[in-house]
């Protein structure tokens, strides 16, 4: 067991059928608003906020790769949340897994 899995706290946030591959959403996690994407069948999970202008990104578009921010058009990398336009900005990321019964778990941190 890594020490990551000893020290996360794992919460859960949506069934892994509920998103399908290509698709992203938005859940309330305790108290934060995550971002949820399937890219390939791998799932990530990011902060549901846009660094530039704190704008919901789940009101933005994903394409399978790219999520575009509504707001501003701003695009990151659906798999790393690096920035693409502009390459300077990056989202938020929280670990996530997804349990041997279909559960996506995300763990943002201290509540």
């Amino acid at each position: 067991m890594s020490a990551q899995s000893m020290t996360a706290s794992w919460l859960p946030a949506l069934a892994l059928d509920e998103l399908w591959e290509g698709e992203m959403i938005a859940v309330e996690v305790g108290t934060t608003s995550v971002l949820l994407v399937n890219v390939d069948g791998d799932v990530r999970a990011y902060r549901n906020r846009c660094p530039h202008q704190e704008w919901a990104l789940d009101e933005g578009d994903f394409d399978g790769e790219v999520i575009t921010c509504s707001r501003h058009l701003w695009e990151f990398e659906a798999c790393s949340g690096a920035g693409r336009n502009p390459a300077t900005a990056s989202l938020t990321g929280f670990p996530c897994r997804v349990t041997e019964d279909g559960m996506i778990q995300v763990d943002v941190g201290p509540g």
